[in-house]
């Protein structure tokens, strides 16, 4: 035998393990989605009894009745103020980071590191702190209670604008600026036509964490909203979910209503998963 013979890999590292290590990572990633599944197609005995996991006494289609129809039909005014909240704040809040983040990499201006290091301080402050402050300063311009105190705040992402720098510096080759100016293309136009094209992969990532953290949003419409009409879904489930104890009857109401507020996350992330997929600059740079 030779001397440089491989030794055998120690068990932890084996390829059973390693597969089983991976067994037991999905299952506790998906038992809390299978446990959403089941539990939201029980009623209120089924769910107090501890029977959330099993097959029996289907019943979603009434669940999603009752959901529909409580407090008449409150739950989807509060999911089209998500959508609202979510998915018009975070399209905005894309399309200002992407222009920021070009901005700080394209074009040279006095002070420009010391204001993007201003804009890295932010990223590390918790938005939880912020609720406070900008209650305050929507109470002072007078805008609390209103949807604008949930939906400005949604506008600002430090993190997406520090990530549009990254995009905008490996997907906006700088030759291809210089080729349009020789041209005669303004510069609008050429962040317009150019720019913000080559980098919609990051326009994409900067939507999907915005929404994300939007619509998961709680601690910022609790601070700022009193008006049932316009709490988001997270607001109002956590409503319901506080009556529970006195009635119980709310129960299947919060579980259902927490399932079909996981659709558009997933709609989203799967419709726009493709823009993901790289190098939509490749090759046009010889």
């Amino acid at each position: 035998m030779s001397a440089h013979a491989s030794k055998p890999r120690p068990w932890s590292l084996s390829k059973g393990a390693v597969n089983a290590a991976l067994m037991l990572v999905t299952l506790y990633t998906l038992l809390p989605l299978v446990w959403l599944i089941t539990a939201s197609a029980k009623n209120t005995p089924d769910l107090l009894g501890g029977n959330s996991l099993s097959l029996g006494n289907f019943r979603l289609g009434e669940n999603l009745h009752g959901l529909a129809t409580a407090e008449g039909g409150i739950y989807f005014r509060w999911y089209l103020n998500s959508l609202l909240y979510a998915g018009g704040g975070a399209l905005l809040c894309a399309f200002i980071c992407v222009c920021a983040g070009y901005a700080f990499h394209v074009y040279r201006f006095p002070g420009k590191e010391k204001l993007f290091s201003l804009v890295l301080i932010g990223v590390l402050v918790p938005t939880t702190a912020l609720a406070l402050p900008m209650y305050l300063l929507a109470s002072k311009i007078g805008i609390v209670n209103t949807f604008w105190a949930v939906f400005i705040p949604s506008l600002v992402f430090p993190f997406g604008v520090y990530l549009s720098r990254i995009f905008v510096a490996g997907y906006v080759p700088g030759e291809v600026l210089e080729a349009a100016r020789m041209d005669g293309a303004r510069e609008l136009r050429i962040f317009w036509s150019i720019g913000l094209r080559m980098v919609m992969p990051g326009f994409v990532t900067v939507f999907l964490f915005q929404f994300t953290a939007v619509w998961n949003n709680f601690f910022l419409p609790l601070v700022m909203l009193s008006d049932n009409d316009l709490f988001p879904v997270s607001l109002g489930l956590y409503s319901w979910n506080a009556q529970t104890r006195s009635f119980p009857e709310f129960y299947p109401l919060v579980v259902t209503g927490s399932l079909v507020a996981v659709i558009p996350l997933v709609v989203a992330f799967l419709a726009l998963q493709r823009h993901w997929k790289a190098g939509l600059t490749a090759g046009s740079v010889k």
